[in-house]
């Protein structure tokens, strides 16, 4: 068609026409590669227990971790996150520690499952203490360095009961110095540490509440981060990445793509980001109320979080992931 209109330099839209051609020039990729799924293992159970705020999620008894773990990696996932739900609870989380304790039992359950799949434990105490926070409570607060103290005990154990990799998410200054340090001198100096480096006090975490079983009841705003400081939260992943971590990670992830981006243009090392279980809530609620696609949100969600610079994803739909791509 002729007219007098003025030609485009350039029609953007010539690359558009087709699924082919989108493909083709597509800058960002999902891969099975990309994700992490997280696993609650819970004590005392004899079937999976559903999680109502967390539709399709669920506490698993301990007898089918193995099962899970290879359905996952029959799906093609290769990296899972475990969580604990105890009955041995008491004031400090001493049963992280233990030879025979939950947090051990997992990892070693997960290894021999599939021993090439790559088991992280969450480092951290709020599922193990009566109180629910992340780490010694002293006078209402959590004490830092009595925490440091307990987790170079726990990630010790957890290295000696075949970990693949350390996940401290307390959010207590110095745990990246005091955990390294620990580890090296147990002769675990190979095993990496991926802190929950950027983590913010946030809204998004009620469901996980429900996950865990927690008891908790305050704030944690001692410790997380206030939402509202972009520059304190990439200080803090800079400060972690001197102290030696080997991955950082911001949690959570939607509302938080600028801190992402920030934190990606001032690091090289590999960066995470937690899809938390309120995102994934909101999508399921959404998705169950007829007024979004789920597959297509996913999908979109995952890509934004590539697009702005993490390299690993956690998430709750890692399995639903696997059929979709």
């Amino acid at each position: 068609m002729t007219n007098n209109l003025i030609t485009p330099d350039f029609r953007f839209r010539r690359l558009r026409r087709t699924a082919a051609l989108r493909e083709l020039v597509r800058e960002t990729h999902l891969r099975m590669s990309d994700f992490i799924l997280p696993i609650f293992i819970e004590e005392g159970i004899n079937e999976p227990v559903p999680i109502k705020t967390m539709p399709d999620v669920f506490r698993y008894p301990e007898s089918q971790l193995a099962e899970v773990i290879n359905r996952a990696w029959s799906k093609g996932i290769r990296a899972v996150l475990l969580f604990g739900v105890s009955t041995h609870k008491d004031e400090v989380g001493s049963d992280t520690w233990h030879d025979h304790g939950l947090l051990a039992r997992m990892i070693q359950t997960a290894k021999a499952a599939q021993p090439e799949m790559l088991v992280i434990s969450d480092n951290c105490f709020c599922e193990y203490t009566t109180h629910g926070h992340c780490g010694v409570v002293f006078k209402n607060d959590v004490d830092n360095d009595a925490t440091l103290l307990n987790l170079q005990k726990q990630v010790v154990l957890a290295a000696q009961a075949g970990v693949d990799m350390i996940a401290p998410s307390g959010m207590m200054d110095g745990m990246i110095t005091a955990i390294r340090q620990a580890l090296d001198d147990a002769g675990f100096a190979h095993i990496p540490v991926m802190s929950y480096s950027t983590k913010f006090a946030s809204a998004f975490y009620g469901p996980f509440r429900d996950a865990v079983d927690s008891s908790f009841k305050g704030t944690r705003n001692t410790y997380q981060m206030d939402f509202s400081n972009p520059r304190e939260a990439l200080a803090e992943s800079m400060q972690d990445e001197a102290e030696g971590a080997d991955i950082l990670m911001v949690k959570p992830g939607t509302a938080y793509l600028d801190i992402l981006a920030h934190i990606r243009a001032n690091s090289t090392r590999p960066l995470a980001v937690y899809h938390v279980s309120g995102e994934y809530a909101m999508i399921k609620a959404g998705a169950a109320a007829g007024v979004i696609d789920e597959k297509a949100i996913v999908l979109e969600t995952m890509t934004a979080f590539k697009r702005a610079g993490a390299d690993l994803i956690i998430t709750y739909y890692a399995e639903r992931l696997a059929d979709w791509i």
